[in-house]
């Protein structure tokens, strides 16, 4: 039985099922405070979770281009994108002001699903990645993998000791 390889690029997965996943609640959700409350409820719900969406979908973004090209450095680029994305997000807000159409409960609660959402969705896409823990020693000859590229017992890294467990 043939093993897959390692996921090549999932970033763009990710996203595209992580904003699936939160424009749906989103969508319910829109609907539940149209009917229920006004038109400016349904438009809270979703400008709650369009920011939500927003503040999310460009981490993984930047984590799909800059994994293309230095795939060790994404991490890095995850934690300065993280600061500067909480900082402008901030000042937008506080300089647009709160619109006067905004119900803040409804803000609160689309924001709040879209995030729910989005991390459930993202935490099963990111379970499901198929990262390999060892190099394939096939490629470059030296048959010491198994077949299919699964380690031997044998290929395990030798511990603190230097006795291979």
């Amino acid at each position: 039985m043939p093993v897959s390889g390692a996921t090549e690029s999932p970033w763009l997965g990710i996203l595209g099922r992580s904003a699936a996943a939160a424009g749906a609640v989103t969508v319910v959700l829109a609907a539940a405070a149209a009917l229920s409350t006004s038109p400016a409820a349904a438009l809270s719900v979703l400008f709650g979770a369009a920011l939500v969406i927003a503040f999310f979908g460009i981490s993984l973004l930047i984590g799909h281009y800059a994994g293309r090209t230095n795939p060790s450095g994404a991490l890095g680029l995850f934690a300065v994108t993280y600061a500067i994305k909480v900082v402008g997000f901030a000042a937008v807000l506080f300089f647009l002001g709160t619109p006067g159409w905004l119900d803040r409960t409804w803000f609160f609660v689309g924001a709040l699903a879209a995030v729910l959402a989005w991390q459930v969705a993202e935490v099963v896409a990111f379970s499901r990645l198929r990262t390999p823990l060892y190099g394939d020693r096939d490629e470059a000859g030296d048959g010491a993998s198994a077949p299919g590229g699964t380690p031997r017992p044998g290929d395990l890294p030798p511990s603190r000791d230097g006795q291979g467990r």
